[in-house]
């Protein structure tokens, strides 16, 4: 229950950190934006460590962390190249194939069983995926390479935070987690920076804080249980995502991605079920 508490509650930080982000590059580049986004989650995850404890500084598996750091700047930078080219519900709808990808990932990577009738589920899917894309015009389609990609970055990044949850504390997990974009987009700061205004700066801390909060809340979550388990509550993101295209961008779904949202979801949950049932069994 305690990694389902937490995976729900980084879902909510998560969509707000895009729509945040998606506000932002409306008025500041994609470099910049990021730069604030991984710089202000790195500061702040340093400064909690090293009032808690400076010796959190140290990850027992520095490889793996600057693998999943590399992972979740893949992720965020094309999440930005999304933002700009679709829809946010549309977006959120085909990224919510992501737990089905961790689901069909966590037998060759995590060692975790996954019997037929869950593989099903992980078609079920991706076909749900394909419904939120196939009526599109040959322009969004090709968009759609984008979101995927995405998924299965995140898919990847979600099955490295696994494997390292028995590894490092979660804080330690945090400080590295934003660390290789904080180098890596300050570095090309200097070729795209527009000063930002008070609301700007306010826009930016709050993109930093949802990035620092979202991430922890992840790395909590995978830590309390497996992937199976916990992976299928990330369809909350379509909850919070619509309720964002709503309010905030006054986007409307289109039919297409509520149907095949809806589907992405069942699929997931159909996972959970089974994998509560196989554990109720055994």
């Amino acid at each position: 229950m305690a990694g389902i508490a937490w995976m729900m509650a980084a879902t909510l930080v998560f969509v707000t950190q895009d729509a945040t982000s998606r506000v932002l590059l409306h008025a500041y580049p994609v470099a910049e934006v990021a730069w604030a986004r991984f710089t202000i989650h790195t500061v702040l995850a340093a400064a909690v460590v090293l009032v808690r404890s400076p010796a959190l500084l140290r990850a027992n598996r520095p490889g793996w962390q600057v693998v999943r750091s590399l992972l979740l700047f893949g992720v965020s930078m094309l999440m930005m190249v999304a933002l700009q080219l679709m829809p946010f519900m549309d977006i959120a709808a085909i990224v919510a194939v992501t737990p089905v990808l961790v689901t069909a990932l966590s037998v060759p990577l995590l060692g975790e069983t996954v019997g037929w009738r869950r593989w099903l589920g992980v078609l079920v899917g991706l076909a749900g995926a394909m419904m939120v894309a196939g009526p599109a015009s040959t322009a969004f389609r090709w968009a759609v390479a984008v979101p995927l990609l995405i998924a299965l970055t995140n898919a990847l990044y979600q099955i490295v935070t696994r494997k390292l949850g028995p590894e490092d504390h979660p804080l330690t997990t945090s400080v590295y987690t934003a660390l290789v974009g904080a180098v890596g987009t300050t570095l090309f700061l200097p070729l795209a920076w527009v000063t930002p205004d008070a609301a700007g700066w306010a826009l930016m801390l709050v993109l930093g804080l949802a990035g620092t909060l979202s991430h922890y809340c992840m790395i909590r979550a995978y830590t309390a249980a497996t992937a199976s388990v916990v992976a299928p509550f990330g369809y909350m993101t379509l909850v919070w995502a619509a309720g964002y295209s709503l309010l905030l961008f006054a986007e409307i779904p289109g039919t297409m991605t509520i149907a095949g949202s809806l589907v992405i979801a069942a699929s997931g949950l159909y996972i959970l079920y089974r994998e509560r049932t196989v554990k109720g069994v055994e």
